[in-house]
């Protein structure tokens, strides 16, 4: 992705996935990053980041979407994603 904003390195959480920006007048697809990031010193805060290759996108700008999460906000978001997992596993076993 030029002109991206995340870096993207070996330690990327998930470097290239399907993303998809909607909004009122359009919904638009891309490849995406999406990382999970914690301060090196003192950590006290998770940052989850997503960004959608630019170059795919004609109605929005170059830029990241950012969330901020406690560890416990954290750990809710990990246990949703793991349940819906299970349940897409599941599916797909059937």
């Amino acid at each position: 992705m030029p002109d991206r904003i995340l870096k993207v390195n070996a330690y990327t959480t998930l470097d290239l996935v399907d993303g998809t920006a909607k909004g009122h007048d359009f919904e638009e697809s891309a490849f995406a990053v999406l990382n999970v990031t914690s301060p090196r010193k003192n950590p006290d805060e998770i940052t989850l980041e997503l960004e959608l290759d630019g170059t795919q996108l004609e109605s929005l700008p170059t830029h990241a979407d950012r969330v901020t999460l406690s560890p416990e906000d954290a750990r809710k978001v990990a246990a949703d994603l793991e349940k819906h997992a299970d349940r897409v596993e599941a599916a797909r076993d059937d």
